[in-house]
């Protein structure tokens, strides 16, 4: 990906009426606020949930449960972000934090659903419907908030992008494709086998 500057922070808040239609979105809808815009797309289709599922298990027991890696982290899916002063509201495939800067996941019955701390690490898996919003306005507002990693997988072209923040550009670490057997930061300490990706 080109480096590119990250918009300069704005104070605007979201027009009540975005705000009314995110509330509003169907179910069936995954629904996004990004830079005052309503986005909305529909559920995952099979590849793109499969695959996404599939990386939270490869990820999620070594570097959240401790289980053949290194623990250390809190891996997500689908949470919902409120991040910045509108606040942009986004919906990643993964997510996650380095435990230090997240003690107590869960917290109590009466926390808000969604987050607001910026995560360490964002997987996005592309589809053609979410492509363009998840190269261009989500990856300016992840560097914008200082998220350190960024992955892209494609399960149809069956290949993983790894993008690392320096500054406020986004550097192209590595890509892989196929049945590539892999060590991506920020999770070295693992080799993680692509063709389980896209396995049936």
């Amino acid at each position: 990906m080109a480096p590119r500057d990250p918009p300069s922070e704005s104070t605007e808040r979201n027009a009540p009426s975005v705000e009314k239609a995110f509330q509003e979105a169907p179910s069936e809808m995954v629904a996004e606020i990004l830079a005052g815009e309503l986005h909305l797309s529909p559920r995952p289709a099979r590849p793109h949930t499969r695959v996404a599922s599939r990386l939270g298990i490869l990820i999620g027991g070594p570097f959240w449960l401790g289980r053949g890696g290194p623990g250390g982290w809190v891996i997500l899916y689908e949470p919902e972000l409120h991040l910045g002063p509108r606040p942009d509201k986004l919906v990643p495939d993964l997510v996650g934090w380095r435990r230090e800067r997240m003690p107590d996941a869960l917290e109590g019955e009466e926390t808000l659903a969604h987050y607001d701390l910026p995560p360490d690490w964002v997987c996005e898996v592309l589809s053609e419907r979410t492509r363009r919003v998840d190269k261009g306005p989500k990856m300016r507002i992840y560097a914008r908030e200082g998220v350190r990693h960024v992955w892209h997988v494609d399960p149809l072209a069956r290949t993983l992008d790894i993008f690392r923040l320096e500054g406020s550009h986004w550097l192209l670490v590595d890509s892989f494709s196929q049945e590539a057997r892999v060590r991506a930061e920020p999770f070295e300490a693992i080799e993680l086998e692509l063709s389980l990706l896209w396995a049936d």
